[in-house]
């Protein structure tokens, strides 16, 4: 068995939808496994990964229209420290997903043809969030 690990730095511009998957993409075609399991992982409490529609820009809208409804930034939170997003990008992390496992076939990716792979970022001001790649095969 392989292995083959790698950190990808996401630079945010605050609230919205990064994709990444060609990052992946190319990162499956260079490891020279053919078959195997990629784990995506983001090392952050306040953002999230999720695998959705490529295709159309009008689901992230809504996402991120039905999230700001879902979890509203101005509650009476008691956590408040660094600033009145962190705690509502605390419970949008805790509600998504901070790691993805995506089966690899024949050097490929195996997502479906509308799909693509984000970071989801939940804070307001940019940032730079690390996301670590392992891939298992």
């Amino acid at each position: 068995m392989k292995n083959s690990i790698k950190t990808l730095k996401i630079l945010t511009k605050g609230k919205g939808f990064y994709e990444f998957t060609t990052d992946l993409i190319k990162y499956v075609n260079n490891s020279k496994i053919k078959n195997g399991l990629l784990t995506v992982y983001v090392k952050h409490t306040s953002c999230s990964l999720l695998i959705q529609e490529n295709a159309d820009i009008d689901v992230q809208k809504d996402l991120l229209n039905y999230f700001s409804k879902l979890v509203p930034e101005n509650e009476n939170y008691i956590h408040q420290s660094e600033g009145s997003d962190d705690m509502p990008a605390h419970i949008k992390s805790a509600l998504t997903l901070t790691s993805l496992s995506i089966p690899i076939e024949n050097f490929e990716i195996t997502l479906g043809t509308w799909q693509g792979v984000y970071l989801f970022e939940h804070r307001i001001a940019p940032h730079t969030r690390s996301v670590k790649l392992h891939l298992l095969g």
